[in-house]
């Protein structure tokens, strides 16, 4: 019955933790909500001009090879309205993300040590950085290499009595752009991720090295299922991820540093051996065992 009482007690006494980490989650949604909505909005108004930037690439290799007046068509009534709502949305995502990674480390962040709080800060700001330095190796090179490549199988029809030309459609078009930049951008987080699993002890620099030969293989293996069936963006993929897991060794190495020190400088680390507790603990078992190496004393002999 005791115990009942204790458990109810108990749960009666979380009830306002319980509804105050709620509340917190609420407002921190609401702001990221309201921050990618106020976004979306802004960039479908400018989802024209986005989509005019997204197929700048294409227009420039068609005129490069002697093309006049390439364009694009849609096929189905509501297509080209459907792809300005995609554009925009994915344009919002990248532009709200800042204020909603934000919102999740606020909440996040009252049950973290002070040292993992400062950890934090750097990938918030390398994450974005790196997301654009990965669309934009896709933009600028690999997308002009790619798609005078896909254009050379177009023909005059002098050879065959039937000319190949491209009509490229609008979703299709944006569905791949999306499609490469997504790929390259987070490819070129597997820094930030290892950082982060090597701070947690999960992964370690000597690990990685052991196991070089099977990640090389397995970038070229994503980069085969991420990429279209072309050799240049494949290698465009494979090599800088090879790169990235190489840095990722150095900053692995770098993040197990840091950690041993943090946990042998950090007095509320539960894992630091300087631990308060844990040395009081070590001080009542020495004086257990001191007080069991007493000998005994026979007083019935008296």
């Amino acid at each position: 019955m005791t115990d009942n009482n204790l458990d109810n007690d108990n749960v009666e006494n979380s009830k306002a933790p319980l509804v105050s980490h709620l509340i917190e989650l609420r407002d921190r949604l609401k702001w990221a909500v309201v921050a990618f909505f106020i976004a979306f909005l802004v960039c479908y108004f400018f989802a024209e001009h986005i989509y005019g930037f997204l197929v700048k690439p294409l227009k420039d290799t068609y005129q490069a090879m002697g093309y006049e007046n390439p364009r694009m068509i849609y096929t189905g009534l509501t297509e080209a309205f459907f792809t300005y709502l995609k554009v925009s949305f994915y344009s919002a995502l990248f532009i709200a993300f800042p204020v909603i990674a934000t919102q999740i480390y606020k909440f996040a962040a009252p049950g973290l040590y002070k040292n993992e709080k400062k950890a934090f800060y750097p990938f918030l700001v390398a994450t974005p950085v790196l997301f654009v330095l990965g669309a934009s190796l896709v933009y600028y090179i690999i997308f002009p290499l790619a798609w005078k490549f896909f254009l050379g199988f177009q023909t005059t029809g002098l050879d065959t009595g039937l000319a190949i030309e491209l009509e490229a459609k609008v979703n299709e078009y944006l569905s791949l752009v999306l499609k490469l930049m997504f790929a390259f951008g987070l490819a070129f987080q597997l820094p930030v991720a290892v950082s982060l699993l090597a701070r947690a002890g999960l992964v370690t620099a000597k690990g990685m090295r052991e196991k070089r030969k099977f990640a090389f293989v397995g970038a070229f293996g994503v980069a085969a299922i991420l990429t279209p069936p072309d050799l240049i963006s494949q290698v465009g993929l494979g090599v800088p991820i090879i790169i990235l897991y190489e840095i990722s060794i150095r900053l692995a190495a770098i993040m197990e540093r840091k950690r041993k020190e943090n946990t042998d400088d950090d007095p509320d680390d539960p894992d630091n051996p300087n631990d308060t507790d844990t040395s009081v603990r070590s001080n009542k078992e020495n004086i257990i065992d001191d007080i069991d190496d007493i000998p005994e004393t026979d007083f019935s002999e008296e």
